[in-house]
């Protein structure tokens, strides 16, 4: 499997953490990401989003320009345990799928791939890595790429 995790644009602060929308820069970093993606040779076929409105809006811009579909996954959320995002993972038959979400899962998850652990790492807003998962479980995923706005 190939796999793609990308932390959602810069969002606003000015209400409720599940209705924060992307700022204008959040949208030309989130684009300018997809646009690199588009021009790479591995291009996702699916992408999974938080439910909540940046990653949503974030995945959006994603789709549109690389012209795949959104499914809106429950267990994408910030605080949402990587294990779930893990256990998904293996049952699905997808090869080269996307997820969009938020601090700290994005960073949890990559590292529990990557390296076994749950750790986690910082990643900018609209920052996205490539995982290259011949197995999906974990510490069985090689970063081949990552695109930074």
């Amino acid at each position: 499997m190939n796999l793609v995790i990308m932390r959602h644009g810069e969002a606003g602060w000015h209400t409720l953490d599940q209705q924060r929308e992307l700022t204008d820069a959040g949208r030309l970093a989130t684009a300018a990401v997809a646009r690199q993606l588009a021009d790479s040779s591995w291009r996702p076929t699916l992408i999974w989003s938080s439910p909540l409105i940046r990653a949503h809006q974030t995945a959006t811009i994603v789709s549109e320009i690389l012209n795949c579909p959104v499914q809106e996954k429950p267990f994408l959320t910030p605080d949402d345990d990587p294990g779930l995002s893990l256990d998904t993972l293996i049952l699905e038959s997808e090869k080269n799928l996307m997820i969009v979400s938020h601090m700290p899962l994005v960073g949890s998850l990559s590292t529990l791939l990557v390296d076994g652990h749950r750790h986690g790492i910082p990643f900018m807003t609209s920052q996205a890595i490539l995982l290259d998962m011949p197995i999906v479980g974990p510490g069985c995923a090689d970063l081949r790429d990552q695109y930074l706005p």
